[in-house]
């Protein structure tokens, strides 16, 4: 290969390479295998994967294990719609297309906003993206506001994301589960971009939004939501108290927990943002024979006349966990939803109320919950989730994996899914656990 392109060496090829960046090491490549013995091999990787549905999973922290309606992998399967490309050229299906403008429909009616992109890739991204955004509204401004209640690895890949741009983010504490918004209110300036809350929070508690938007609203900041989808099937809609952008992971939305993703990012705003919007647009026109058709309104990428300014960087089929998610809500309806919300909201209460009556058990924070609580052991939490993971329980997530202070406390999730035997068998195997120490 070397001859034919004209090169003496590896090392003349590689010469274009800074040698900071150059491998100084052999590379340790097994030997090849045969197909058969490359099957066995890869079948034992992956048996060593441990998925919900090897044991009763209690897990939450942005992937939860809901109820997928039959309807949802029975329209997204569909090889028009499962190896299509996302569609951002002219050429794009008028399938696809309309199903990202019932995509963007539904999330905004779900969110009581104005505008919804056709999707992003995950929550975390969607947090980055939309202080992104809101930089472009504000340039001016630099101060960007974070809960620490908000989802640890979002802040991490909001971090990420503004690395090399000038904004300066300051985590605000919140010892007491939620943002005090008289906490809030001391720290706010005429310098803040946004103010980044999540509601219901990683914690599980509620926010206090209505104060905090009124707060923000007066600074002349905008107002960044992350939400639960599920949780407006009873809570206030985030258009309804003030939100400028709402941002959401949207796995439960029809979507399996997979290992981690790949995932759905949700981002909505209001109508005055629509030119400042991340991703793509697709709007509803006529043809002209004036039959109703679909257009990519938004295509603001790379390759096109946007380039380094460009707002969108969602390629290959991404869009197919929003399809996911339109199937899912469209099946649903607003009282399907409604009835999965009311589930999780009496399920969770129920579980936190079984566990909080074994000695050495409590609720950490005093707080009201949708789906998810915290709770506060008096032994090691990680040897607990090991022995309940023993039992068959996925238990919950070790929240001092990410806040040192919070090193005894583990959060539990409790979705529509879960039955009262589950949750009973949760108590039983927590409390026998207890009495093993």
């Amino acid at each position: 290969m070397l001859e034919k392109i004209g090169v003496a060496s590896i090392q003349d090829l590689f010469r274009g390479i800074p040698e900071l960046l150059q491998l100084k090491r052999a590379l340790d490549v097994p030997p090849a295998l045969t197909e058969i013995e490359l099957t066995q091999h890869l079948q034992q990787l992956a048996a060593r994967n441990q998925s919900a549905a090897d044991a009763v999973c209690f897990l939450g922290g942005g992937s939860y294990d809901h109820f997928i309606p039959a309807v949802v992998d029975a329209v997204a399967g569909r090889s028009e719609f499962y190896t299509a490309y996302t569609p951002y050229q002219a050429e794009a299906s008028q399938g696809s297309l309309q199903a990202f403008f019932e995509y963007q429909t539904l999330i905004c009616q779900l969110t009581g906003l104005d505008v919804a992109n056709a999707s992003l890739y995950d929550g975390g991204s969607a947090v980055a993206e939309a202080v992104l955004m809101a930089l472009t509204v504000h340039p001016k401004r630099h101060r960007v506001l974070v809960a620490e209640s908000v989802h640890p690895e979002y802040r991490l890949s909001l971090a990420t994301y503004a690395a090399n741009l000038d904004i300066q983010i300051e985590t605000l504490p919140t010892p007491g589960g939620f943002l005090n918004p008289d906490d809030l209110t001391k720290s706010i300036d005429d310098k803040t971009l946004c103010v980044v809350v999540q509601h219901p929070n990683f914690f599980g508690c509620l926010e206090e939004v209505d104060d905090v938007a009124r707060t923000v609203r007066e600074s002349g900041a905008l107002f960044v939501v992350s939400f639960d989808p599920i949780s407006l099937g009873l809570l206030k809609r985030p258009g309804q108290y003030g939100a400028d952008i709402a941002i959401a992971e949207g796995q439960c939305l029809g979507n399996p927990m997979t290992y981690g993703g790949p995932y759905l990012g949700i981002l909505a705003c209001r109508e005055e943002f629509l030119r400042k919007i991340p991703g793509r647009l697709v709007g509803q026109t006529v043809d002209r024979n004036g039959k109703r058709c679909w257009v990519l309104t938004l295509q603001t990428r790379e390759q096109h006349i946007r380039r380094e300014k460009a707002t969108s960087n969602i390629c290959t089929n991404q869009g197919l966990m929003a399809l996911k998610a339109t199937v899912y809500l469209a099946a649903l309806g607003p009282q399907g939803l409604r009835e999965t919300a009311e589930l999780c909201l009496r399920k969770a209460h129920y579980a936190a109320d079984q566990l909080t009556r074994i000695d050495g058990v409590r609720l950490k924070f005093e707080r009201h919950f949708f789906k998810e609580f915290t709770l506060e052991v008096d032994d090691a939490v990680p040897a607990a989730l090991s022995r309940l993971l023993a039992a068959g329980y996925h238990g919950g997530l070790h929240l001092g994996r990410w806040y040192p202070a919070l090193e005894k406390c583990l959060s539990v999730a409790v979705t529509e899914k879960r039955t009262r035997a589950e949750i009973d068998g949760l108590a039983e195997a927590y409390a026998a656990r207890l009495r093993s120490r």
